[in-house]
């Protein structure tokens, strides 16, 4: 089992990092040959930093749009990346070439709030999914993918709560385990169903996530509606592919003048 649940990691991360590299680079690529951002909208490079700041951090345009929805969204992203800042100790040795990060994630605090964290995440998870099923037009526009996705990490908050607060789990032996992985040195997992239950559905989280709707991870960095300058007035906005064709076109005119 703890071969297994090794090698499902460690493929889950691999395709997880690829996919959302992937996809990030086809949003890139992807054409932009409209100047559309979403007004009142800033009209410097630095404004446009502080707008996605503003979205990532805050969800801001989410707040103006329904405070409910504002609401239970912040708690599980704030609850998840508080986990996560906080799972980093399983994954870094402080004598390792990250360990300068430790006296940080070691704080008693980042670990406390941490630990709590859990309850935030599962509760906003909860709004969301009645917001599912209780809001018709959300409804009407959901499929069944979308129920599956909150009920996954749904899961995964509950096993994680599960180990903290009911049955307890060996830490330094799951330490041990994450480290062997990183080093090649593959070690023994201790024996506890929750466990098993939460490392198996982060495996399955990790395969899925490229190819589901939180894509909005990398996306909302390459929405136009939010990562444009406000200035068709003062400067022509083409895209790099249409760029090009102008040039070429620009080309032909100059030489049929001549």
């Amino acid at each position: 089992m703890s071969t297994l649940i090794a090698v499902l990691l460690s493929l889950a991360t691999i395709v997880m990092i690829v996919g959302l590299a992937r996809k990030a680079r086809q949003y890139r690529a992807t054409p932009a040959p409209l100047k559309i951002p979403v007004t009142p909208a800033p009209k410097t490079t630095g404004g446009v930093v502080l707008r996605l700041a503003k979205e990532v951090i805050f969800f801001a345009s989410l707040f103006r749009s329904n405070k409910w929805t504002w609401l239970f969204g912040w708690m599980f992203h704030v609850g998840l990346a508080l986990a996560f800042i906080r799972h980093l100790r399983y994954v870094i040795d402080p004598d390792g070439m990250l360990g300068f990060m430790w006296p940080l994630i070691s704080l008693e605090v980042v670990q406390s709030f941490g630990k709590y964290a859990g309850f935030a995440m599962v509760i906003g998870l909860l709004g969301l999914f009645a917001r599912r099923i209780l809001v018709a037009r959300v409804r009407y526009i959901s499929a069944p993918s979308d129920y599956l996705m909150l009920l996954l990490i749904m899961f995964i908050g509950f096993s994680g709560l599960m180990m903290s607060f009911v049955s307890h789990v060996d830490i330094v032996g799951v330490k041990t385990f994450m480290l062997g992985i990183l080093n090649l040195d593959l070690q023994e997992l201790p024996e506890s169903a929750p466990l098993m239950i939460h490392l198996s559905l982060v495996a399955l989280l990790g395969f899925i996530l490229p190819v589901s709707k939180l894509l909005h991870i990398p996306g909302v960095f390459y929405a136009p509606t939010r990562n444009q300058v406000d200035n068709p007035r003062e400067k022509r906005h083409l895209s790099p592919w249409a760029a090009k064709y102008d040039a070429t076109r620009g080309s032909d005119k100059n030489a049929a003048a001549q």
